[in-house]
């Protein structure tokens, strides 16, 4: 087992660099990928060097991809955000439609892109169902609207 794992070293490499791809899916902050990029430069290496190399060289294409790759991405696919709304924040400036209506001083639901929130209105009329309202703010999971 051991000989077989040592002569096919790529394998191993390759298994990596594809666990590395799919965390990064999760995560999206172009980190984990450049463990990816390493993972290939060393079993690119593999077929030609012994372990050790191949180590040396995951780690210094890791480094290098971490100093060019990860900013480079960075820039130009989050195009300069600095504070990239996530989660419940990216809802502010959503619109949605009501589903369940809402009255002065009660909450009722709203449906953005297939999730159903609890909402209030902001201003103090009644929202019937079908109205089309935009989100202006959120406390907890609780979003404020407005008609639109």
């Amino acid at each position: 087992m051991l000989e077989y794992l040592s002569e096919n070293m790529w394998q191993l490499w390759a298994v990596l660099a594809l666990l590395g791809l799919i965390l990064e899916l999760s995560s999206g902050d172009f980190f984990i990928i450049c463990f990816s990029i390493g993972a290939v430069g060393a079993g690119l290496v593999s077929p030609f060097a012994n372990i050790y190399v191949q180590i040396c060289v995951f780690a210094v294409v890791t480094a290098i991809s971490i100093f060019t790759v990860r900013p480079f991405a960075l820039r130009y696919l989050h195009k300069g955000e600095e504070n990239r709304a996530s989660n419940a924040d990216a809802l502010i400036g959503r619109e949605g439609r009501v589903t369940e209506a809402i009255r002065p001083g009660e909450y009722g639901r709203v449906a953005i892109d297939g999730d159903n929130w609890k909402a209030q209105s902001h201003a103090q009329e009644e929202l019937p169902v079908g109205a089309q309202v935009r989100v202006t703010g959120r406390e907890s999971i609780i979003i404020t609207v407005e008609k639109v």
